[in-house]
């Protein structure tokens, strides 16, 4: 073999060799560093470091004296409440008394969490001694409150007043059957309505969430709409309470949530709110006055009235921007009995209001205060009326927000839809849940650790020292220790790691077999 041949055929099967040799040392070392964390994961267990318990508080965990989402509020003397001396408290100590019929039988009983009240269950001691007392006299029934509750000045966080609007009871004609003139049917609540965590034949459903509407047993899809309901959705399935003749009757009777309707034999029914579709309330005003057809100034209910009337086919088209829907109950009411509250009580023309249910108790009383336009649309008319809580609806949102009752029928109706309007709002707290008295048991915070600092390393007197602090020294007999700089830590001395000695690598050689 040529000399040339032999010499590319040692290169080839030296580096071949090589390559071997280099595959099978990685290998080594890896099997080597798996075999040595294998080791310690068996062998050398780290010792477990025990958590650090919980830092506590320097003060102890006490409840806040007084807290509604979203209000702020300032207690008030009672000198500082404008026109509280003016009012008729014999009047409102009565419809106090009628709530805490209601309030009495639910004493005790735990309220869900997720309805937690501010208020929760102290309304029970001014009730027990109201129970007591039967009281025939204005300057009793002003004692009475004076002596029980502490007045509470409350408004949405930001604004300096709250909001009121009025409601009443529409009387409305209607028929028992269907006839030519009285076509448009009242419904009571379908028997495929559902709401998560409600019986389908419970008394009452709530005004708020979703509802749905049950296909056999476990399929639950979005109840219908105001436009489908109109459209026949639920017509022929024996759900008509009774028939009015115009829609809006039935809008302004759903939106005011109550109705008498006197049939032509004499007859009255009464109903009352039962359920809703899910839908949230939208107001057709609103609506009205952001398509520029009524001025903001100029709406009322009997603005929205007169605009329908005109317009039969934008009517139809306006009722269903509100996609929402209510379904009724009859009630065992005389005609001389007011509507039932969502307490379940009858509520008093001029003393009851409706309020928002996740913030405030029924039975809580508001001195509103202010002017409103009760005799005539122009008119000013000072209000300042001592109100109780009895009432609540889908529209009525935040602290300081009310709907005033006004009775049933048409002047009631002319004088609740002239509302809305900014008022002041005063809230009677119980004394068991004065927010003042509860205050003072908060305790009061340790003073700043500067000061203490300071007075442990007092400083040098600023003139001798002759820093600039001078022109700003106290006076003579005046000692004043103030905190000097914190010194920085020195910084940690440079050392250069020691190097290990490297260790003697044996050359292996590989041969030619």
């Amino acid at each position: 073999m040529a000399p040339e041949a032999r010499i590319k055929i040692f290169l080839k099967n030296g580096a071949t060799a090589l390559c071997a040799g280099l595959v099978a040392l990685s290998s080594f070392s890896l099997g080597a560093e798996a075999a040595r964390r294998h080791y310690r994961g068996h062998h050398h267990h780290i010792p477990q470091v025990p958590a650090a318990p919980p830092r506590a508080l320097p003060y102890p965990q006490l409840p806040l004296p007084f807290e509604i989402s979203g209000a702020q509020y300032l207690p008030l003397a009672w000198t500082d409440v404008k026109g509280w001396s003016d009012d008729n408290h014999l009047a409102a100590y009565k419809t106090f008394r009628a709530s805490c019929k209601s309030i009495n039988t639910q004493n005790g009983a735990p309220e869900p969490k997720s309805e937690y009240k501010a208020i929760g269950g102290s309304l029970s001691e001014p009730c027990r001694v109201a129970k007591t007392l039967e009281l025939g006299d204005d300057a009793k029934a002003k004692t009475f409150f004076e002596e029980n509750f502490a007045p509470l000045r409350i408004s949405r966080l930001g604004e300096p007043d709250g909001f009121v609007t009025g409601y009443y009871e529409p009387v409305l004609e209607g028929s028992r059957t269907q006839t030519d003139v009285f076509n448009v049917p009242v419904y009571r609540r379908p028997s495929n309505l559902f709401v998560r965590g409600y019986k389908q034949d419970s008394v009452s459903l709530p005004n708020k969430g979703p509802v749905y509407r049950k296909i056999g047993r476990r399929k639950l899809v979005p109840y219908y709409d105001r436009g489908e309901i109109e459209d026949g959705k639920i017509a022929g399935r024996g759900l008509e309470i009774a028939w009015l003749k115009d829609p809006t009757d039935l809008l302004f009777a759903q939106i005011q949530g109550s109705a008498r309707i006197k049939f032509d034999d004499g007859g009255v029914v009464r109903l009352n709110y039962d359920a809703y579709n899910g839908y949230p309330y939208t107001a057709v005003g609103r609506v009205l006055i952001e398509r520029g057809i009524v001025p903001k100034e100029e709406m009322s209910m009997q603005k929205i009235r007169e605009w329908m009337a005109q317009n039969p086919d934008g009517a139809k088209e306006l009722r269903r921007q509100n996609r929402s829907y209510i379904f009724f109950r009859e009630v065992n009411l005389s005609d001389k009995d007011e509507a039932v509250g969502a307490q379940g009580i009858p509520l008093t023309a001029g003393r009851s209001i409706a309020v928002d249910k996740a913030l405030h108790v029924y039975g809580t009383p508001f001195f509103i205060e202010g002017e409103l336009p009760i005799d005539s649309e122009r008119s000013k008319t000072p209000f300042h009326r001592l109100m109780i809580a009895q009432d609540t609806g889908s529209a009525i949102i935040g602290p300081a927000r009310a709907d005033l009752y006004f009775g049933a029928g048409a002047e009631a109706g002319r004088v609740s839809g002239r509302l809305r309007h900014p008022m002041h709002f005063v809230m009677l707290v119980p004394k068991g849940l004065d927010p003042s008295l509860r205050a003072a048991k908060l305790p009061v915070p340790d003073p700043r650790p500067s000061e203490k600092i300071a007075k442990l390393f007092p400083q040098t007197d600023p003139v001798k020292s002759g820093t600039p602090a001078a022109a700003a020294a106290p006076g003579k007999n005046e000692t004043v220790a103030t905190a000097g700089p914190v010194p920085l830590p020195v910084p940690r001395p440079a050392i250069e790691p020691a190097r290990e000695p490297r260790r003697p690598v044996k050359n292996r050689s590989h041969r030619q077999q």
